[in-house]
Order: C-alpha cells, then sequence, then structure tokens
C-alpha cells in the first residue's frame, strides 16, 4: 500500500479528537513499553468511551495514512517511522529542565572543585547522556586552539616515532609518525630543540600560519631531514593544515543499545552503526547534521541514512566558541522508542554547558 504523502500540518488537520488520541495513546505506549497495543486494551485508556470495534476503524484510518502498522496478524498496532515523526512534531511537549536537573548535569560532566582538562569533561558529557537516555551519548569535539608547550620525538623504530606534545595546561597528546629514511637520534633531538625554541607559547592556529615563514629558518638551521621532522611534528598536532572538521568521536553507553535485540541481524547492523561512526567522514556527517539548523535536531530511523540499517534515532545539537562558530556537537544514539521528551532538553542544555566550558577554557 502506498503511503501517502503528506505534511506535518496536512495530517493533523485530517484528525479528528478521537483519532489524535487512539494515535497518541499508541506511540505513548510504544515509547514507554515496545509492545503493540491492541484495541480491547486501548479502549479502556481512552478517556472518551469508544468499544474495541469503533477503536478498530480508527485504527485502520490511522493505517491508511501511514501512521501506525500491525507487526503481525491479530496483533496490536505500532507507530511507523512516519508517525513517530508526526508524534514529535505535532503532539510531543518539550518542557525546560529543573534547576535540580540543570545542577545534576553539571556536577557530573564538572564535580564542584574539579580542575578536569576538557578531554575528561566531553567524557563526562557523553557518559551522562548515555545514562539518562539507556542509549548510547555522543560527544563530536573539534581541537581545541592549544597554546604548546613542549615537543618531544621519542624514537620507536628505525622509521616510527612518538611526537608527545604538550599544551599550556598540560594536556598532553600523543601520536605516532613515519621518520624520515635515515633520520638519526641527534637529528630527532635537534628538530625538537629548535620546535620548543621557535614555536613555543603559540596556539595552534598561530602555528599553522607561521610555518611558511619558518621553512626558512629550517632550511638555515637545520638540514633537510630535521626540516621534514620539523613539518610532521606540527602536522600531526594541528590535525593537518587542511582539516577544519573535528576528529574526536567520544561514545559512552554502546551496551545499552545491544539490550533488548531479537537477534543476530539486529546486532549486525548495530555493529555496522559503530563501525559507520569510527570513519571520519561519519563525524562529519553528524556534525552537518547539526548544523542544519538551530538548537536540537532530531533524526528518526532512515531520515539520515548513517542510521538507516540500525533504525536508530540521533537526537543532536551543535555546541560553539566565543566566535559563534560550531566547534562540536552531543547527542544521543537510541532505538527509535526512546524518551524524546525526556532527552532533548537534556541534549539542549549539555551543548549550552560545552560550549560555556570551552569559552571559558573549562
Amino acid at each position: 500500500m502506498a503511503v501517502p504523502t503528506m505534511t506535518t500540518t496536512e495530517v493533523s488537520t485530517s484528525l479528528d479528537e478521537r483519532s489524535r488520541e487512539v494515535f497518541r495513546r499508541i506511540v505513548e505506549s510504544y515509547l514507554e513499553y515496545g509492545d503493540p497495543l491492541g484495541s480491547r486494551n486501548l479502549s479502556r485508556l481512552l478517556p472518551m468511551a469508544l468499544s474495541p470495534a469503533s477503536v478498530r476503524n480508527v485504527m485502520s484510518d490511522l493505517e491508511d495514512l501511514g501512521l501506525i502498522y500491525a507487526p503481525h496478524v491479530s496483533a496490536g498496532r505500532l507507530p511507523t517511522q512516519l508517525g513517530l515523526r508526526f508524534f514529535v512534531d505535532a503532539f510531543m511537549q518539550v518542557g525546560d529542565l529543573s534547576e535540580e536537573e540543570r545542577d545534576t548535569i553539571e556536577r557530573q560532566i564538572r564535580p564542584k572543585g574539579s580542575d578536569l582538562p576538557m578531554e575528561n569533561m566531553l567524557t563526562e558529557a557523553s557518559r551522562m547522556l548515555s545514562g539518562i537516555s539507556r542509549g548510547a551519548g555522543l560527544v563530536i569535539a573539534a581541537k581545541n586552539d592549544t597554546t604548546l608547550k613542549h615537543v618531544e620525538f621519542i624514537r620507536l623504530e628505525p622509521t616510527k616515532a612518538l611526537a608527545v606534545l604538550v599544551g599550556e595546561r598540560n594536556q598532553i597528546e600523543n601520536r605516532i609518525i613515519e621518520l624520515p629514511a635515515g633520520i638519526t637520534a641527534s637529528q630527532l633531538t635537534e628538530a625538537a630543540n629548535f620546535l620548543n625554541a621557535n614555536l613555543a607559547g603559540q596556539t595552534l592556529g598561530e602555528l599553522r600560519g607561521q610555518l611558511e615563514r619558518l621553512k626558512e629558518l629550517v632550511a638555515s638551521e637545520l638540514d633537510a631531514l630535521s626540516s621534514d621532522l620539523v613539518e610532521r611534528g606540527l602536522a600531526v598536532w594541528s590535525g593537518g593544515e587542511t582539516e577544519e572538521k573535528p576528529t574526536r568521536l567520544i561514545v559512552q553507553g554502546r551496551a545499552n543499545l545491544l539490550e533488548g535485540l531479537a537477534g543476530s541481524e539486529d546486532v549486525d547492523r548495530l555493529r555496522m552503526l559503530f563501525d559507520d561512526l569510527e570513519r571520519k567522514e561519519s563525524l562529519i556527517e553528524i556534525l552537518d547534521l547539526a548544523e542544519s539548523g538551530p538548537g536540537v535536531r532530531i533524526f528518526i530511523g532512515s531520515e539520515n541514512k548513517l542510521f538507516s540499517l540500525s533504525g536508530s534515532s540521533l537526537i543532536v545539537a551543535p555546541y560553539r566558541d566565543g566566535d559563534d562558530r560550531i566547534i562540536g556537537a552531543v547527542g544521543v544514539i537510541g532505538p527509535t522508542r526512546l524518551n524524546y521528551s525526556r532527552i532533548v532538553p537534556m541534549v539542549d542544555y549539555t551543548a549550552q554547558l560545552m560550549a560555556r566550558l570551552s569559552r571559558s577554557g573549562q
């Protein structure tokens, strides 16, 4: 049966009071319990007097609109993806958080009196969102424009070294880099000394801007091998000269999504989802989704291709720096029967909090 293409307003105006009430009860039951709701049980829940037969007639009309379906013969009804979208757009009421709820979020992400680095707070934000949603908490974060304090190269193999880069707040980033062929231990030390003498105390943006000018100094003070290593070190720290999109993905609560899966096919779809998330283009896609509109965005099932196979929903909101540039996003991945009205304000406030913490440097 072809499902008619109608806007939320058109669907809403086509429903009378009892149809809206039947539909709302079916969706709310699904979001709370996950099970189909039958006409007999539904007739007991309604505020108006409707027999099971009358309820079945209303259900048939809702099926014709593509809002609900029967998963099995003689079963009750569940909302379709279109029905969930209609419910979110037309019925869902999102309230503001209480002061107590805001305080709880803040205490979990940044306990009072603590001096956690930003990386730790991002992890706590992801863990908190996972806890409240019983889904997976998601944080995508841009590299901070950190001031560099110290650089060191440690040889691991003849062609590999560990680049240790320390920020002014003692943030440490370790990356394995490929070494130019034939480089010696003294050249590793020489390159690190050059970086520490010329680049310490500057932000990453400033370092990238000075790289061309420094090439002349490198050519006059260091040989070609050390010059190559200096450039590699800068690229490792900055994430590459042309990279503008965030590269850090933090996901907490993956095991939550495994609960209640019916079989191996569901588990395989979920694994595919997380494999996709590990790929950089998927991070960029999620951030683009967050950027495509103000505030919190809700994507249900196949409304975006990343989640179409796993049948998951994504609730996501961007957060911004002091110049109103989007520098990351926070969100929740979960089954389509998420508690949207509770999670949306939580995600929204978490995004506001991460923006505030990013602007203050904590």
